[in-house]
């Protein structure tokens, strides 16, 4: 188990950091609101999970601990696999996914590509009982200054997600307004949540 991987930043990609450790160079797959916090040649550390499959090691990374732990659960559910359980911490905070399953929400899931009404209902039946209760006073980090530009990122990470490149240039727009009147540099994170937002409601 990889519990963390600690250097500097090497590359970024829409969906994917590399961490130079050692001299060696970990390719950490990412949420985008992991990936706006993070800049070439600054140091990182990021919370790791590491899911090995017959053809392959992929190394998941996370802002934190919570993260990482609400990622592990979420696949104790039945049709879960990490690139689900990635797209749900896209979506929605560790925070916001046990407000909605403490909450029965079935419209927070349905809002994740790839989970429809009845995967939702299933899902809530499942892990109600095993994130948690929400914390109280949770905000998330500013991305830093630097940073890749928003749009750009924000763009990749919803074609990422599945989307067609057409539907991810009118949730970009949709979010726009959002992103200027942001004081500082916009938070990816809340940028694509709200763009999932704009495509689930033009469904």
């Amino acid at each position: 188990m990889i519990a963390f991987v600690s250097g500097p930043v090497a590359a970024l990609a829409p969906d994917a950091a590399v961490v130079e450790v050692g001299g060696v160079g970990m390719a950490v797959q990412c949420t985008p609101a992991t990936l706006a916090r993070l800049r070439v040649g600054e140091p990182a550390r990021l919370a790791t999970s590491l899911v090995v499959r017959e053809d392959s090691l992929t190394l998941y990374g996370f802002a934190d601990d919570d993260e990482r732990q609400t990622f592990e659960l979420l696949q104790t559910a039945s049709g879960v696999g990490p690139r689900l359980a990635q797209a749900m911490l896209a979506v929605h905070s560790p925070d916001g996914l046990r407000r909605a399953f403490a909450a029965g929400d079935e419209k927070a899931l349905t809002a994740v590509p790839g989970i429809g009404k009845k995967g939702a209902q299933k899902l809530l039946l499942e892990l109600k009982d095993r994130l948690g209760e929400p914390l109280r006073g949770a905000a998330p980090a500013p991305a830093p200054a630097g940073a890749p530009g928003w749009r750009d990122q924000l763009h990749a990470a919803l074609v990422g997600l599945g989307y067609a490149a057409r539907e991810a240039d009118e949730a970009v727009a949709a979010v726009t307004p959002q992103a200027e009147a942001t004081e500082g540099t916009p938070q990816v994170g809340q940028l694509l949540r709200a763009a999932l937002q704009s495509l689930n409601r033009a469904r």
